[in-house]
């Protein structure tokens, strides 16, 4: 079957769409536990460069999974294939020239790193919102973990299913020390300190 199968090269390239959109297109991959604030802080980020002018997508770990991951649970083979999905996806929107977010979980090392593999070395750049499981377990937004103490939820995140916390991520964001404001701050001026966007007036220096 695969030997049948053969990449059709395209008119329009990925060259092409960066010069059309004036950006560097690369993954911003949010990692941290249930709570941790990933979805709030990608949510804001986001709105920041779509302020900015910047094209974008964001990719959320509940929202991905009403659709195109719906058929998936979250034994540790369906979350492996949950990341690899949304690698594969967010391979593509690089190809198109966005600015990528996404805001999932991902809590093996391993499955992180295959993303990494799939787009260039300088187009993936891990945020790891250093979030402590105490305090995640505090905020519980959705209630999970008193589910997941209660044995209601099996297979949870940092209660029966261990989370690998990035070693060196790009950017570390501490929730404990860092307000919405500051922590988008901080991803922004990454963005602008190596090239992926470009700063104005308003923005101090770095």
């Amino acid at each position: 079957m695969e030997e049948n199968i053969v990449w059709h090269q395209q008119n329009v390239n990925k060259d092409d769409r960066i010069t059309l959109l004036s950006q560097k297109p690369c993954i911003l991959w949010f990692t941290g536990l249930s709570g941790s604030g990933k979805s709030t802080i990608a949510n804001a980020v986001e709105k920041q460069l779509f302020n900015r002018g910047i094209k974008t997508y964001l990719l959320d770990g509940d929202n991905i999974r009403h659709g195109l991951n719906k058929d998936l649970g979250f034994s540790e083979t369906d979350r492996v294939e949950n990341i690899r999905r949304i690698g594969e996806v967010s391979k593509l929107f690089v190809d198109a020239g966005l600015i990528t977010l996404t805001a999932f979980i991902s809590p093996f090392k391993s499955d992180r790193q295959i993303a990494r593999s799939l787009v260039g070395y300088d187009e993936f750049i891990e945020v790891f919102i250093n979030t402590p499981l105490e305090i995640c377990e505090k905020r519980d937004p959705k209630g999970l973990y008193k589910k997941a103490r209660d044995g209601a939820i099996k297979n949870f995140t940092g209660i029966d299913s261990p989370y690998e916390a990035p070693l060196e991520p790009q950017i570390s964001i501490n929730t404990d020390a860092l307000t919405i404001n500051e922590s988008v701050d901080k991803i922004i001026n990454y963005l602008i300190k190596y090239g992926y966007i470009q700063g104005n007036e308003n923005d101090y220096a770095i």
